[in-house]
């Protein structure tokens, strides 16, 4: 069981993204672009992982682009509005796209800033 912590720590925001990356990555292996799209379930899993990846983001706030400026945060915290809102709309290829092109620097981005916080970097 998860231990309670407060909704603006960074450490447990950051550590939730990267999470959620891993688990969008369980859920892809060994899918391709159609396969991925004829799979229901995956397609249920991702979303609430970006979901959750992108509420993450929000409780972040400055601290996200103040350790991780290169990253499009604005974008990251918006996503979770999109598959909220427009969940009727939302393009499947753009989808895969993100989680091919714009997860991985956005986990290494995530694990850097924890290494940052763990050496007693900006909180």
């Amino acid at each position: 069981m998860r231990r309670c912590v407060p909704s603006s720590d960074p450490v447990q925001r950051f550590t939730d993204i990267i999470e959620n990356i891993g688990h969008i990555e369980r859920f892809t292996r060994g899918l391709d672009s159609h396969t991925f799209a004829e799979n229901d379930q995956a397609i249920f899993a991702v979303k609430y992982a970006l979901v959750i990846i992108s509420e993450a983001a929000i409780k972040l706030g400055d601290t996200a682009a103040a350790l991780q400026p290169d990253i499009p945060w604005r974008e990251i915290r918006g996503l979770g509005n999109r598959l909220r809102h427009a969940y009727d709309s939302i393009d499947l290829t753009r989808i895969r796209l993100l989680i091919e092109r714009d997860l991985p620097p956005l986990k290494a981005a995530c694990q850097h800033a924890l290494l940052t916080l763990s050496q007693g970097g900006s909180r």
